[in-house]
C-alpha cells in the first residue's frame, strides 16, 4: 500500500512564525566587596578609587575594607570619597554577593566565603589545591578568572597587561643588579658612544619577551630572542617594525649566545603545566661571573635548571657566580600600575553585569566571557583542573542552555 502524500490546496496560506528575542533582564545594583589581599606580597588592588567612581554613579554598592589599597598606595579616603564604604572587618566584606580579588582564593577565606558568591579573581593554576577547590564546589560558587577573560576580539586584556608590565619592568630590574651596588659588574644597561653594547638573550617570544625586547633595544642594547615556535618570532619581527636577531631553540646555539651575554631572560611558558626547562646547570655554569638571569617562568616552575623561587624582600640567589632573580609575581612591584590595568578591565565588565541583570546574563549574552568561568553555581567547567584534581567536569555551555530552557 502506498504512502499518501500531503495535498496543498491553493487556499492555504502560510506565513513565518514570529521570532521569539532574546530580552535581557532589567539593570540590577550590585553589591561588590573588595578584601584587603593576605597572599604574601600581593600589593595590588582589583578596582582603583576611579572605577569605584563610575560604578557608585551607576547604581552599585561598593564596600572595601579598610586598608585594602595600601600596597598600590591608596588610600582609605580615596576610596571613601570616590563613594566606597570602608569597613573594618573581612567578614562583612565576604558576605557581599560579589567579591574582587588580586590573589586567588586560598584556606584562608575559606570560612568567609559564602553560598552562591561570586569570586573575580586571578587563578594560579600552579598554587591551586584541591581541597580548597571542593570547598568552593561546595558552597556553589561561580568563579571568573580575571587572566582567562577575553573580549570580543578573542584577546586576554589583563593578561597582556600583566604581560607588558612584566616584560617592561625586567629590563629595569636587569639595570639594577647589573651595577656595582647590587654585585653587579658595574655594566650600564644598553649602550654609549665607543662602548659596546650590552648583549642580551631573551627566552620566549610572546607578549613578556616582547616587551622585555622593546625596552632592551629601547636602551641600546643588543639583543637575541629564541623560542620554540616559529609564528611567535615572526610576529615578533612584525609587531616590532624592526629585524632583530631571533633563532628557533637549539641547544648549542643558544649556550653559545648565553656563554657571552650580561642579560639572560626566561619567559618561555606551556599554555598547561610546567614551564619548559630549556638551559641546563652547564649553561649556566658557562656564562660570565656577575651576569644576571631574569626567570619570569618561575611561577610555571621556571625554564633555567637553576632557578629558585625568591620574593620581592629577597629577590636574588647566586649560584656559579651569576645572580638569579626569582620572584614570581613581578607587577606586583609596580603596584600602582598593575592595579589601574586590571581595573580598566573589570570596571566596565561589573558596570555591564549590573546593566544586563547579572553574570549568568551577561555570559549568555557575551559568550566570548565563558572561557574565563572556571566555577558555575559549584560545578567544575575548567577541564584541565578536572583533570588535575580528577574532579567531574561540566560543560559550560550546557549548563547555561539548561538554566535558560
Amino acid at each position: 500500500m502506498s504512502a499518501i502524500k500531503p495535498q496543498i490546496h491553493s487556499s492555504f496560506s502560510y506565513e513565518t512564525q514570529e521570532e521569539v528575542l532574546d530580552i535581557p533582564s532589567k539593570c540590577k545594583p550590585l553589591l561588590i566587596g573588595i578584601p584587603k589581599e593576605n597572599a604574601f606580597q600581593e600589593n595590588r588592588i582589583g578596582l582603583i578609587p576611579e572605577a569605584i567612581s563610575v560604578l557608585v554613579a551607576n547604581g552599585h554598592s561598593v564596600l572595601v575594607e579598610k586598608g585594602a589599597g595600601d600596597g598600590s598606595r591608596y588610600s582609605d579616603k580615596d576610596y571613601a570619597e570616590a563613594g566606597a564604604s570602608i569597613v573594618s572587618d573581612k567578614e562583612t566584606v565576604y558576605k557581599c554577593p560579589i567579591l574582587v580579588k588580586t590573589a586567588p582564593p586560598v584556606e584562608s577565606d575559606l570560612p568567609f566565603l559564602q553560598m552562591h558568591q561570586t569570586i573575580i579573581s586571578p587563578l594560579h593554576l600552579t598554587a591551586l589545591k584541591k581541597e580548597v577547590m571542593e570547598q568552593l564546589m561546595a558552597k556553589k560558587i561561580t568563579a571568573l578568572a580575571i587572566e582567562n577573560i577575553k573580549d570580543e576580539n578573542n584577546n586576554y586584556p589583563i593578561l597582556r597587561s600583566m604581560g607588558e608590565i612584566t616584560g617592561s619592568a625586567v629590563m629595569l630590574i636587569a639595570g639594577q643588579y647589573l651595577s656595582n651596588f647590587n654585585q653587579g659588574k658595574g655594566i650600564l644597561l644598553g649602550g654609549i658612544s665607543g662602548v659596546p653594547p650590552t648583549k642580551v638573550v631573551i627566552i620566549g617570544a610572546d607578549i613578556i619577551g616582547e616587551f622585555a625586547t622593546r625596552n632592551a633595544l629601547a636602551l641600546g642594547a643588543s639583543v637575541k630572542v629564541f623560542d620554540n615556535n616559529v609564528s611567535r618570532l615572526q610576529r615578533l619581527q612584525n609587531n616590532l617594525g624592526q629585524r632583530v636577531w631571533t633563532s628557533v631553540l637549539e641547544p648549542n646555539i643558544l649556550a653559545k649566545q648565553l656563554k657571552t651575554c650580561e642579560v639572560a631572560v626566561g619567559a618561555l611558558r606551556n599554555d598547561l603545566g610546567r614551564a619548559p626547562i630549556v638551559v641546563t646547570e652547564e649553561m649556566v655554569a658557562a656564562m660570565r661571573p656577575g651576569s644576571i638571569i631574569i626567570d619570569v617562568a618561575i611561577d610555571r616552575g621556571g625554564c633555567f635548571e637553576t632557578s629558585e623561587l625568591t620574593n620581592h624582600d629577597h629577590p636574588i640567589i647566586i649560584k656559579h657566580d651569576v645572580i638569579h632573580y626569582g620572584v614570581p609575581n613581578i607587577p606586583s612591584g609596580f603596584a600602582r600600575t598593575a592595579s589601574q590595568a586590571i581595573s580598566n578591565v573589570l570596571m566596565p565588565l561589573l558596570v555591564q553585569i549590573g546593566d544586563l541583570g547579572g553574570l549568568e546574563e551577561i555570559i549568555w549574552h557575551e559568550a566570548h566571557l565563558r572561557e574565563g568561568i572556571y566555577l558555575y553555581k559549584g560545578a567544575l567547567t575548567d577541564y584541565y583542573l578536572s583533570h588535575k584534581f580528577s574532579l567531574k567536569f561540566t560543560d559550560l555551555n550546557l549548563l547555561i542552555a539548561t538554566s535558560r530552557s
